[in-house]
């Protein structure tokens, strides 16, 4: 029994001793998972944070120096710079059509005849007119150098006393009233005349001969139609049109925001679309100095304004009345520093004291360690795709140049995420 008692008081006294060494492990236990909580609540808080700042996927271009030219680009029709219309002057029926469409005809060519049957009654009429007061005049003329005579001589036994002043009386009065009468045939042959000379041009008016070199390229009419004149609500009847096309010209409607650009002498790429494989060549002669009236047009509508381009050596295919389509070049610029128009951005002004004043300013968004700075800028020409940066910019820099949502959401040290880097 003692030494059963023994043993157990050994044991309790073992056990006493090896109490400190468990609490010397514990506490380190203790510290390693503390510092694994430290840990894992750091990663946390990172990742909330990074989880709070999203970065924003952008294209990323450099800053580089490129050619520009700048373009005016507009559409029209292929028009002659010389075109005729043959218009009726006179009514009546076509007797005699000397030309047909297509055909090439000199100055002074024949093209057609109306019927003249009553303009050259007419012309008879006035002449024959003539001839009866130039045979009155003939009579009137004797008759008036012997009233004359007669009146002088009772002038001469007057003024001796021989008669009385009664018959010298009668004698003038005979004398005025045949030369009165000389005088109104003399109104008559002219009256005719005049007549006769505005039958003429009518009946001239019946032929019809080439005003200019051309081709008829429209030829609206046959023989046995009637032409017709116009009238106030009625037009005449175009017989014909002719158009000298040995200088071709387009005509083109520019919206006003683009006209104030140009100039006169502007060189112009031409686009045919009947020629899809040929690119002509031209130059601005015209531009309109005021807008093109069109029907319902309201106030709020942009306007345009017609600005010819002269071809030059136009294809002898080239017809009139063909589609085309003009880049009117307004500017070129050689080595410049350019960015892509799709990364401009408008951002409101900070700080703006005078409201009066613009308050929003034109830039691009500069990329930085992943962070984006907007940057304002001062632009030059724009080209197809790019625009000439003269300020606010130097060549190597990396901008955001989109995409236009990702732009919109942009802000000074915005996280960045580059897409495509494009060197």
């Amino acid at each position: 029994m003692n030494e059963h008692a023994n043993l157990k008081k050994k044991k309790k006294k073992a056990l006493v001793i090896r109490t400190p060494k468990n609490n010397s492990g514990g506490k380190k236990k203790y510290f390693i998972i503390a510092a694994v909580l430290v840990v894992l609540a750091i990663i946390i808080l990172l990742n909330f944070r990074a989880q709070r700042e999203k970065a924003i996927t952008v294209t990323i271009e450099k800053v580089e120096k490129h050619n520009l030219t700048a373009v005016v680009s507009a559409s029209g029709e292929v028009k002659p710079k010389k075109s005729v219309n043959i218009s009726a002057h006179v009514s009546g029926r076509i007797v005699k059509l000397g030309v047909e469409e297509g055909q090439r005809v000199k100055k002074g060519d024949f093209l057609l005849k109306l019927e003249s049957t009553q303009y050259e009654a007419n012309a008879d009429r006035d002449r024959a007119a003539i001839r009866i007061f130039r045979a009155e005049l003939i009579k009137a003329e004797a008759q008036l150098k012997k009233d004359e005579s007669f009146y002088a001589r009772q002038q001469k036994l007057y003024d001796e006393k021989l008669i009385s002043g009664e018959q010298l009386e009668a004698a003038k009065t005979t004398f005025e009233i045949s030369k009165a009468q000389n005088e109104a045939i003399l109104y008559q042959i002219k009256q005719a005349q005049a007549s006769l000379e505005s039958t003429l041009d009518v009946l001239s008016k019946t032929v019809y001969n080439s005003p200019i070199d051309g081709i008829i390229t429209s030829l609206r009419v046959e023989e046995g139609e009637i032409a017709m004149i116009g009238t106030m609500n009625n037009p005449g009847t175009v017989l014909m049109t002719i158009a000298d096309l040995s200088v071709m010209e387009v005509e083109v409607e520019v919206d006003e925001t683009d006209v104030i650009g140009l100039s006169l002498g502007q060189q112009v790429d031409i686009s045919i679309d009947a020629l899809p494989d040929q690119v002509l060549q031209g130059k601005v002669t015209e531009i309109g100095s005021s807008a093109l009236q069109k029907a319902a047009l309201s106030t709020e509508e942009s306007k345009d304004f017609k600005v010819v381009i002269t071809l030059e050596d136009p294809p002898e295919s080239l017809k009139p009345g063909l589609s085309a389509s003009a880049d009117i070049i307004t500017a070129e610029r050689e080595d410049v520093l350019a960015v892509p128009i799709s990364s401009l951005v408008l951002k409101e002004k900070e700080n703006v004291e005078d409201r009066e004043k613009d308050v929003q300013e034109e830039g691009v968004y500069v990329i930085k360690d992943s962070r984006a700075s907007f940057q304002s800028v001062e632009k030059g020409i724009m080209g197809e795709m790019m625009v000439e940066i003269k300020s606010g910019l130097e060549e190597g820099q990396e901008i955001a140049t989109g995409p236009y949502n990702a732009l919109r959401q942009l802000k000074n040290d915005t996280l960045i995420k580059a897409e495509k880097k494009r060197q």
